[in-house]
């Protein structure tokens, strides 16, 4: 009896031990991917020199223009400032205005570029009203409000992936604030991916609801960016540390779950032949998130259009080479700027 005694004893202190190094163990590994929402003012090293902020009901819309000007918050118009022609540019889900940084170098001695970070991303961060929802619409909205904090009475305006659905959208909506049209790799057409990052996936499953507003393992986030390049090799250290501390910005993984969810399709793809503003449509051959097959959709669709497709680039061509890319840009500006001085005028 004794010996028996002695052997329960000796087994529940072995289970009791096996216990608390599988809850340590667990407690580790949830350490290490359960991660909190950064305060913007942890997040104060991915402001630019040219930051400010715009309030947008309520709503602090990081910007940046790049002229050089004293007060860089100043209403005065872009070109009002500097004599030259604005242009917009719009970023894509879970990006920031820093996927446009290639670009806005190349551009900025010709142009005025100013940048946005969409609500529910980057430093901008989720609508001030949480029950307002992500559509296309309410993005349209913020971009033309930010449009007149700014005194942008006109602008030629580009977007990647979502922001190409905004760009394209805000052209139908009030074409008298736009010039000229460059979509990236836009949204738009129903498609299917034939690969999707792996936060997408996770923030359109409501089963993971509470989960995916604090879980973050780096090795996801390096995964997703993986994902929409089309060379792996360019995807750097830096560039996963931005895209992972920029989506721990307080309120920016639970608004993305709603994002996801929320009116991506719009049922005013069918105007888009209503569209007359000179339009360039820029893709990777090599996206695997919105394949090339809607790069010819719109093509077809818009009347003044033309395409230019990068054999070698994936979903993120502005990113993963700037370079390659604004050279089209460039031309395209040059090639239509009589057209934009007659609208302008």
């Amino acid at each position: 009896m004794d010996k028996h005694l002695t052997f329960n004893k000796t087994l529940l202190v072995k289970m009791g031990l096996a216990g608390v190094l599988a809850t340590s163990a667990a407690a580790l590994v949830i350490g290490r991917i359960w991660k909190p929402d950064l305060q913007v003012s942890k997040l104060k090293h991915w402001e630019l020199p040219t930051s400010f902020y715009v309030d947008v009901e309520g709503l602090q819309v990081h910007v940046t223009k790049s002229e050089t000007s004293d007060n860089l918050a100043a209403t005065n118009n872009c070109e009002a400032q500097s004599g030259a022609e604005t242009l917009l540019l719009i970023h894509g889900t879970s990006a920031s205005l820093h996927t446009w940084d290639g670009w806005t170098e190349a551009l900025k001695e010709q142009y005025c570029v100013v940048r946005l970070d969409l609500p529910a991303f980057g430093l901008t961060g989720p609508y001030a009203d949480d029950t307002k929802p992500y559509s296309l619409d309410n993005y349209v909205d913020t971009v033309i409000k930010v449009m007149d904090k700014l005194d942008i009475k006109r602008t030629t305006i580009a977007g990647n992936s979502l922001g190409g659905g905004i760009a394209w959208l805000t052209a139908l909506m009030h074409p008298e604030r736009i010039d000229r049209l460059i979509l990236v790799d836009a949204s738009g057409f129903k498609f299917t991916p034939k690969r999707m990052p792996i936060g997408f996936k996770l923030a359109q499953s409501p089963v993971l609801d509470g989960l995916t507003e604090h879980v973050l393992p780096k090795s996801m986030v390096r995964s997703s960016v993986q994902s929409v390049y089309a060379d792996k090799s360019k995807v750097s250290d830096d560039l996963v540390n931005r895209y992972y501390e920029l989506s721990r910005r307080a309120g920016n993984r639970k608004a993305l779950t709603r994002r996801m969810r929320e009116g991506l399709y719009q049922d005013e793809v069918k105007r888009l032949g209503e569209i007359t503003q000179p339009t360039l449509i820029i893709w990777g051959a090599q996206d695997e998130l919105i394949p090339i097959e809607s790069a010819y959709k719109f093509k077809a669709a818009i009347p003044n259009s033309q395409l230019v497709v990068f054999d070698h680039l994936g979903h993120v061509p502005q990113e993963e080479d700037p370079k390659a890319t604004v050279a089209v840009v460039k031309q395209f500006l040059r090639d239509t700027k009589s057209d934009y001085t007659k609208s302008f005028n």
